[in-house]
């Protein structure tokens, strides 16, 4: 049995969203300094690092982020100076079969490597992608960037549009290591009363 941890690491270099509450961790007793033991505490936005996105967070059900997941690679298509932005239905048509036998898919696009540097620009889905994805059964959407719109957006119309077509989204995975395929996903997200968002370990395995 093989395991991709594709959660990114929680630290302090970790870029906020510009304007944000960074993640913070400090170690507020220790052994060294005459507590028995070595306590930490951290102060963080819940959009920090790989997260689920969403209102009431504590009520998502959980079975959405538990079971078969489809990675799309689509790394290729974003490299250099390409110009391409938008993550199209014509990208991931080809993988519908498998995107509607998983229904849960996570798209890598390997356009933000580096945590510690927030992207002045993403990619982002077409305003049609949450509709196709409603139709093939789709009910989690997850992506490496910090994102599912652009970072200036005010209104956020894709967050609202998967919202409305019943699709959950995970952000800022680390999918780096990870091939297109079929996984075994688990992305369990924090219990946080009323939050809007709220940390998640994201892991794949393969028996």
């Amino acid at each position: 049995m093989k395991f991709w941890d594709i959660s990114r690491t929680l630290s302090n270099e970790v870029a906020p969203w510009p304007g944000d509450t960074p993640f913070q961790f400090q170690l507020t007793g220790t052994i060294a300094e005459g507590s028995s033991v070595n306590l930490g505490a951290i102060k963080t936005s819940v959009h920090n690092g790989t997260h689920a996105d969403g209102e009431t967070i504590e009520k998502a059900p959980l079975e959405t982020y538990m079971g078969c997941a489809v990675v799309v690679d689509l790394a290729e298509a974003f490299l250099g100076s390409s110009g391409k932005h938008l993550i199209t239905t014509e990208d991931l048509r080809a993988y519908s079969e498998e995107i509607a036998g998983t229904s849960r898919l996570l798209i890598k696009t390997g356009r933000w490597s580096d945590s510690s540097i927030f992207p002045n620009q993403i990619p982002v889905i077409a305003a049609d992608v949450p509709q196709w994805l409603q139709k093939n059964g789709v009910k989690l959407l997850g992506l490496d960037l910090p994102s599912v719109d652009e970072v200036d957006s005010k209104s956020l119309p894709n967050h609202h549009a998967l919202a409305r077509a019943g699709v959950a989204i995970i952000e800022s995975l680390d999918l780096k290591d990870v091939g297109s395929g079929i996984y075994n996903l688990v992305a369990l997200p924090l219990k946080i009363a009323s939050a809007d968002a709220a940390p998640v370990r994201a892991v794949l395995w393969r028996d």
